[in-house]
């Protein structure tokens, strides 16, 4: 069974592409600005406000290659196993770089930041434990869950006090509540694929035709 998402790009076969193609410069371009981007948030320990601006921008240019990096690799033909493996590595150094400078700047809880990043870190490494059996599709939740996240990292990092400063607040905890929600939601269907694909299907039915002493010398796919 695959599950499939034309709105995610790990659920999009590679095509015969070129490597230098446009969605992987983008790829490659925000991957670029992390580096930029956390000497910006951390300049003169956060207290520079000219600095956290332009992190900000920095930070929402990111934002932007993500968005459109894996829409024109789809409509145009150019996905890449290359693509397919830098876009999410992309995703998570620039989320990562955020939370860990935020917790740094103490602007954000560290057991927020330790959360959020299991959850990430944790996703990444199902997707390549189910990558032979099929592609998880990206859940409604999980893409609320990344548009909350997106925004309220970018008002943590703006120098702002008052309302919005509450507001982004209230935005993280219902970020961090459907990064959990959803993170055990996709181990779920995680798990589910690998019992349920057509791979390991066939394995459970070559067993079944072997028998208790595998007489039949029929061959078994250990990994479904």
């Amino acid at each position: 069974m695959t599950v499939v998402d034309a709105a995610d790009p790990a659920a999009t076969p590679p095509q015969t592409a070129r490597l230098v193609n446009l969605p992987n410069a983008l790829t490659m371009l925000r991957l670029a600005l992390v580096p930029v981007f956390a000497v910006l948030l951390l300049k003169d320990s956060g207290l520079d406000d000219a600095g956290r601006y332009w992190a900000t921008l920095a930070f929402a240019v990111a934002i932007i290659t993500d968005r459109y990096d894996g829409l024109i690799a789809r409509r145009t033909g150019q996905v890449t196993e290359f693509g397919k493996l830098a876009d999410p590595i992309a995703d998570k150094a620039l989320t990562g770089t955020a939370l860990i400078g935020l917790s740094i700047l103490d602007l954000l809880p560290w057991w927020v930041t330790v959360v959020i990043l299991v959850r990430e870190v944790g996703v990444t490494v199902l997707r390549f434990w189910v990558i032979r059996h099929g592609v998880i599709a990206s859940s409604r939740g999980g893409k609320l869950k990344t548009v909350l996240q997106s925004l309220a990292i970018g008002l943590y990092i703006l120098p702002v006090t008052g309302v919005a400063a509450t507001g982004r607040w209230w935005l993280m905890a219902a970020a961090l509540v459907l990064t959990v929600v959803t993170g055990i939601d996709y181990v779920y269907r995680a798990l589910t694929l690998r019992r349920t694909s057509a791979r390991a299907m066939q394995a459970a039915a070559a067993r079944r035709a072997a028998g208790p002493s595998g007489s039949s010398g029929a061959r078994t796919d250990t990994a479904a």
